[in-house]
């Protein structure tokens, strides 16, 4: 049985311009392909101006039921059934508030819903469910070890102004990560 790697949800949001012309799920698939990821859920949801929430369509049948039901939106698919995911989670390799010096991270049950409830009438939102399959044996080697996984999360622009110049020669670029718009 192959053991579930770090499971992350990404949220992307999309001002009333953005062109859903299937640019975010090409990159998706290349990067399925090369096997860095598994794309566990997509979802895409827009919310019209009198506020109510719709799906926007993008072809894939059965996608955005386990994020709908993550984000409180809806029932989804049985996940405890799922071959290879039921028993898998292991509450003792999750930092907890109990621990000294640890606290805990993530999304919460409430954080995934307000998520969806703080859209703007006119904009929309792409929640992206993940495993990093890159990460499965260095979160097995951080384990085996004795570790366990305390915090993670994406840096923002504004988050790395203050390294870009060390980031830039350490790895040979030019440019840094763009502020969001």
């Amino acid at each position: 049985m192959t053991t579930l790697g770090p499971v992350q949800l990404v949220t992307f949001g999309f001002g009333p311009d953005a062109k859903f012309e299937g640019r975010v799920l090409e990159e998706l698939a290349a990067l399925e392909a090369s096997g860095q990821i598994r794309v566990l859920d997509v979802l895409f949801l827009r919310k019209q101006d009198d506020g109510h929430v719709t799906v926007v369509d993008y072809r894939s049948e059965g996608m955005g039921e386990t994020l709908a039901a993550l984000l409180g939106l809806g029932p989804g698919p049985a996940l405890a059934e799922a071959p290879g995911v039921a028993g898998e989670y292991d509450p003792t390799g999750v930092a907890g508030e109990d621990d000294p010096g640890t606290k805990r991270f993530g999304f919460t049950p409430d954080d995934l819903k307000a998520l969806s409830q703080e859209l703007r009438p006119g904009t929309a939102a792409g929640f992206l469910l993940l495993e990093h399959l890159w990460a499965r044996q260095l979160l097995d080697a951080v384990r085996e070890t004795g570790g366990r996984p305390l915090a993670e999360g994406f840096l923002t622009a504004e988050a790395l102004a203050p390294v870009l110049a060390e980031l830039r020669a350490a790895t040979g670029t030019t440019e840094g990560p763009t502020a969001p718009r």
